[in-house]
């Protein structure tokens, strides 16, 4: 689980330890990480924290060792990890651009890089991707975004198209889900246009139930992507 000091990736690691996985979280934040460990394990289950930035390969290969050292098998991987910086193209946050791009897109391809080669050996795996309705429409402030997550939507469904039967692929793409991904917004007019976007939205359980409805499925069943929305979000 890439992304799990907080929101979406926090409530799925809680969800999936519930349901009987073991599992190996990672994010910058190790305190976070450790503070959840522990409160899987006083639940009964089984957790390890490593330290993670998805943007350095080399990072993201060592905590796939790091899996594979504690439990010898990777089967699902849930790529999970993002920001989200909102801006207009014409204020020029180049900066915030490239972060996106690093951490959304080339995250994601080396968490895929360091995990599937376990699984092509093994002959099975999952791999989830937590895309976003931004993966299927662009909005204003949203473009980079947008871009990062089509992508990660166009990367998973190649990578489903590529793997053999044994290895299946999910792309999860939340609407409006209470996360901390609004507090990387910089820019004035795209952070107050969330405001508005945000007044309702959805827990970030509702996506972790997403997740494991997909991981629990029988080996023959691939659920390929799945969109949760808030009722109210159109």
């Amino acid at each position: 689980m890439t992304g799990a000091s907080s929101g979406i990736g926090r409530a799925t690691a809680l969800r999936l330890a519930a349901a009987g996985h073991p599992v190996v979280l990672g994010a910058r934040r190790i305190d976070r990480l450790e503070m959840l460990v522990s409160e899987i394990e006083e639940a009964g289950g089984t957790a390890t924290a490593v330290p993670l930035d998805v943007s350095d390969l080399a990072s993201v290969q060592g905590f796939a060792a790091a899996a594979l050292a504690h439990f010898g098998r990777i089967d699902v991987l849930v790529a999970n990890a993002g920001v989200m910086p909102l801006s207009p193209l014409a204020a020029g946050l180049v900066d915030e651009w490239d972060r996106m791009i690093d951490v959304n897109v080339r995250g994601l391809l080396h968490s895929i890089a360091a995990t599937l080669p376990t699984m092509l050996d093994q002959g099975v795996g999952h791999v989830v991707t937590i895309a976003s309705v931004g993966a299927y429409d662009v909005s204003p402030t949203a473009a980079v975004y947008c871009g990062t997550k089509f992508a990660a939507r166009a990367i998973t469904e190649g990578l489903r198209q590529e793997s053999p039967r044994g290895i299946r692929v999910t792309t999860v793409s939340p609407g409006v889900t209470e996360s901390e991904l609004a507090s990387t917004i910089s820019d004035a007019s795209a952070a107050a246009a969330m405001v508005v976007y945000r007044a309702e939205s959805i827990s970030a359980d509702a996506i972790a139930r997403a997740v494991s409805y997909a991981v629990a499925e029988r080996p023959d069943v691939d659920i390929n992507e799945i969109v949760v929305r808030p009722a109210a979000q159109r």
